[in-house]
């Protein structure tokens, strides 16, 4: 079927966008198609955008990815049973079909141990798009240099944790006023520099393509910069939490604000703002790691940390653009071409040729979260009661509309 998505803005340019099949076309040569208004979809106003890709979820949950206007997500192996095994890697991207396609990452070291090295080249051929080293670092060099040699053979990117085990140990926050006014275990802010000099050198080392999750501080954001400027092939990413919370929110012991890695203090808020501004950051995630009441109504400590994100991670992000940090392209940007880009798959723009994975998004709608009515498997965010603007409205895959 052949259709023509009119009366709107498309993000990147022109007032329609054509879709034939599951592909995107060249709406000039489009002849007897169906007309689609989506101003009236939008009841009177609407922009379409390129499908959200979230880089780095640790569970498949349809029902928040579909509210959240995600259409494709990379999983971390952090799963049960470990994404190191061909077989695993194979039910998992299938398990979102048709409506959510997850790209599965598989485990860099098998049962994610940090010791023998997963079958890479046979994981890849399941389906894997990259490998991850899961929710911690690998703390022996030797085998981080062997993961990124391999990964490198493979033409797959590495995606890491950037933090140093020996410092961060068991710490559940980071060191500073908060963490000591509240008597909380904290590890220094410098784990995640050190993490991060030593893998850019290995990456530099072996010419390996190097994604770092998560960057939150100054001092990981200046030795990103500086790679960069050398030229190692280095990405990194972050949360919204860590761009528009402070180590203050976990003040009370609020569990829903322990996440992985803990918030900062504001002095690094600061600079992961000026990262994303000056295109440091490359990518914008939600992290979404939905906790139920059993794992985060704990005492501080022993809370399980995470936060349920996919289905705000637009509206949060659209906070950066109504307060001037980032553009609205910027923003899609780091949503969905720049992760398309990590993964290697051919989606993330709206052009001819490219999937027809698109949403259709009011940037200025007002709402408010409310945990207690997401559509995630669980509501364990610490952004509870904070009025957002901006919605996504409709969401299509493959051209065939989510939800509708």
């Amino acid at each position: 079927m052949t259709r023509i998505y009119a009366n709107t803005q498309v993000l990147g340019g022109g007032d329609r966008l054509a879709v034939r099949g599951d592909l995107i076309v060249d709406a000039a040569e489009m002849q007897d198609a169906e007309t689609v208004d989506c101003r009236t979809l939008a009841r009177g106003g609407g922009i379409i955008a390129p499908g959200i890709i979230d880089l780095g979820v640790f569970a498949v949950d349809p029902a928040a990815c579909r509210a959240g206007g995600i259409t494709r997500v990379g999983l971390m192996p952090d799963q049960s049973p470990i994404l190191d095994d061909p077989g695993i890697i194979r039910r998992a991207a299938l398990m979102g079909k048709p409506e959510l396609w997850v790209h599965p990452l598989a485990a860099a070291t098998r049962g994610l141990q940090g010791k023998d090295l997963a079958e890479m080249a046979i994981n890849q051929a399941a389906g894997a798009r990259a490998v991850a080293t899961g929710r911690r670092g690998i703390a022996d060099s030797g085998v981080m240099r062997k993961v990124l040699a391999y990964a490198r053979d493979c033409d797959l990117t590495v995606i890491a944790h950037a933090e140093d085990a020996g410092l961060a140990g068991d710490a559940v926050a980071t060191e500073g006023e908060t963490a000591m006014r509240l008597g909380l275990s904290a590890a220094p802010a410098v784990a995640e520099a050190l993490a991060i000099a030593r893998d850019v050198m290995l990456a530099e080392d072996t010419g390996a393509r190097l994604h770092f999750r998560q960057v939150t501080t100054a001092a990981g954001f200046d030795l990103i910069r500086r790679a960069k400027a050398r030229g190692v092939a280095v990405t990194c990413g972050i949360t919204p939490a860590h761009l528009l919370l402070s180590d203050i929110a976990v003040s009370d012991f609020r569990t829903y604000a322990r996440l992985s890695p803990p918030l900062r203090d504001e002095a690094d808020r600061q600079a992961a703002l000026a990262a994303l501004a000056d295109g440091t950051i490359d990518v914008l995630a939600s992290g979404h790691d939905p906790r139920g009441p059993e794992e985060k109504r704990l005492p501080f400590a022993d809370a399980e940390p995470g936060m349920s994100g996919a289905e705000t991670l637009f509206a949060l992000g659209m906070m950066l653009v109504h307060n001037g940090t980032i553009t609205l392209e910027r923003l899609f940007e780091l949503l969905a071409a720049n992760p398309a880009r990590v993964l290697g798959i051919d989606a993330g723009i709206l052009a001819p040729g490219r999937p027809a994975d698109f949403i259709l998004i009011n940037p200025t709608l007002a709402w408010q979260v409310d945990a207690e009515k997401m559509a995630a498997k669980a509501g364990n965010t610490p952004f509870d009661g904070t009025p957002v603007e901006g919605k996504v409205l409709k969401m299509w895959k493959g051209g065939t509309e989510i939800g509708g």
